[in-house]
């Protein structure tokens, strides 16, 4: 599978012609793919025989392969990060020397090492190798639901001595970077020899990283020439000795502008990780492949302090894999996310199952949410302003929290035709063009989803089927091409219902263009202006007081009790 048909790859089939090839399970566990394809392979030979029944076959293979082999082929332009991978929040640890006795605050005993390996165990993250880390970034492919990846820079002897062997007692994948002129060098701190090195490298849990010759303190101040040597003679005398291709590059102390990347990227280097401790970032949010992100170790420590508001408590592998056909997937964990693209400032959040809640007043969305099984909620459809207090909406709904059909203003409806008409059932969402005369009543919505929970008519499609909507598609709709917060909701490329707010000013056509770039199949916007609003664990996310507002689009637990959400409609 081609994850990296570029300059960098064709550089670096050249300068390794006599090593083998990448390898995508460079690690047993680095690539959850590879395992998931074997599963598929044993499922179709008990499902079908290839001799009897071709067209099954054939639907199996596409439904079940074809999300995963279109992520590979439509992998993000080298060295971009995909826009479904900025989603994720992937922390990558950097560590130094680990040895019995700390000689500068940022060493790390052995005991404190393993204490934290006990807790990244305990609170169920999954350490990944950076080959998995790069097919992620490359494709969007999301990893497992909290990953986390080990880095160990340049060569200690502490490395071999206590984290290898502690690394193997785990199971747990990691990065060595090393300089090459400090191999077997023992003067002040020891660092491993090169039959050590030979042994760690051999290892499919360890990634050797290049990390320079001499580890000079800033790449950036080096002439032309002593740039390339050090990046590009790091690269050979490592592949030499230890008789494996070199991927990776770690920038001494974490400093690259563009010109060491580029000569980086020019010694056939795939990726390189950075680290600015006034600028730690999740590896989603870095710049490029070329320039990946890292947390200091000390964030383990601290987590182990204080596990819920530790940044490493918003790990996440990202969106499932786009399922194809339509389907749907009200099983996943609801999870909350920031992301931005195309400078567009998104909040999201994704998974549980949909509901909406129609209150008797007008409440903040917390408040609606309080007496609820609900973990998030989005303001929802439009409603009247003639009545500081009234909940009267713009068009019909249906709520399962009120249980019964309210039909929308005669006088409104013709106003409304061709808006989204939002229906929600047990197992799937429709968004249909809003039919005056056919959907004003239960029946007439029953007859286009017979086990329906609740409707009402959003304000317009952003994305249809994947696709952004142009300006044209908007007609006459007020308003929608004037910079204004918005709210909004739809499925993701996974099945799963999302919701959001873009709390920044932005025009209803780019919001759509971002929307999909963001991984949604479909998305309808809701209320919008002042009544964006948006409410996670009972916490309101906007960083304004939003307008009060009658209607909710909620996210209930996967496996929540739906009866025992649907408690008192709040006063």
């Amino acid at each position: 599978m081609l994850l990296f048909a570029t300059e960098a790859q064709a550089q670096e089939k050249q300068n390794n012609s006599s090593k083998s090839a990448p390898s995508l399970s460079h690690c047993p566990q680095a690539s959850p793919y590879g395992t998931e394809l074997t599963s598929l392979a044993t499922q179709l030979l008990q499902t079908t025989n290839w001799t009897e029944d071709k067209t099954k076959l054939f639907e199996f293979l596409s439904l079940k392969l074809g999300p995963q082999l279109a992520a590979y082929f439509n992998s993000s332009p080298y060295p971009n990060i995909n826009e479904r991978a900025k989603l994720a929040k992937v922390p990558i640890l950097m560590y130094h020397d680990i040895l019995p006795k700390k000689q500068v605050f940022f060493d790390v005993t052995p005991q404190e090492f393993e204490q934290h390996l006990q807790f990244i165990k305990k609170q169920g993250f999954t350490p990944i190798s950076y080959d998995q880390l790069v097919i992620h970034l490359r494709t969007g492919l999301p990893l497992p639901e909290k990953p986390i990846m080990l880095t160990f820079d340049d060569g200690y002897g502490g490395h071999y001595e206590y984290v290898y062997p502690l690394l193997k007692k785990y199971g747990y994948p990691a990065v060595f970077s090393i300089y090459t002129s400090g191999v077997g060098n023992n003067v002040g701190r020891s660092h491993v020899s090169w039959e050590q090195l030979k042994e760690i490298a051999a290892d499919p849990l360890i990634t050797i990283a290049a990390h320079s010759v001499t580890h000079p303190e800033d790449l950036r101040r080096l002439s032309d020439d002593k740039l390339q040597m050090e990046v590009t003679e790091s690269k050979q005398i490592l592949e030499n000795k230890l008789d494996i291709p070199i991927r990776y590059f770690t920038y001494p102390a974490g400093r690259y502008n563009q010109k060491v990347a580029a000569a980086v990227k020019k010694a056939g280097y795939l990726s390189a990780l950075t680290m600015n401790d006034n600028d730690e970032r999740f590896a989603g949010d870095s710049e490029s492949l070329l320039a990946i992100g890292r947390f200091g170790q000390s964030n383990l420590a601290r987590a182990i302090a204080n596990p819920e508001s530790s940044i490493l408590s918003q790990a996440s592998g990202g969106m499932k894999i786009p399922n194809w056909g339509g389907k749907f997937d009200f099983s996943a964990n609801v999870t909350f996310n920031k992301t931005t693209i195309d400078r567009t400032y998104l909040l999201l959040i994704s998974g549980g199952r949909p509901m909406t809640i129609h209150a008797k007043s007008r409440y903040q969305v917390p408040e609606i949410l309080a007496d609820t099984a609900a973990v998030a909620g989005v303001d929802g459809g439009f409603f009247s302003l003639k009545v500081l207090n009234s909940n009267v909406m713009v068009g019909p709904v249906l709520s399962q929290k009120a249980s019964h059909f309210i039909p929308g203003n005669a006088g409104e409806n013709p106003l409304l035709a061709g808006r989204p008409l939002v229906l929600i059932g047990t197992q799937a969402v429709k968004y249909i063009p809003f039919d005056p005369f056919l959907h004003n009543t239960l029946e007439g919505i029953q007859a286009e989803m017979p086990d329906v929970t609740d409707a009402f008519v959003a304000a317009a499609w952003l994305v249809k089927d994947g696709q952004p909507r142009s300006r044209e598609s908007f007609g006459n709709l007020f308003g929608f091409d004037a910079a204004r917060r918005r709210a909004f909701w739809g499925i993701n490329q996974a099945g799963q219902p999302t919701i959001g707010v873009a709390p920044r000013n932005v025009d209803a056509v780019k919001l759509g263009a971002v929307l999909a770039k963001a991984g949604l199949r479909d998305a309808v916007m809701l209320d919008s202006g002042d009544s964006s609003s948006l409410a996670y664990k009972g916490e309101l996310l906007v960083p304004y007081t939003p307008r009060p507002v009658p209607h909710v689009v909620a996210l209930l637990p996967p496996d929540g009790d739906e009866k025992a959400s649907c408690l008192v409609v709040k006063r």
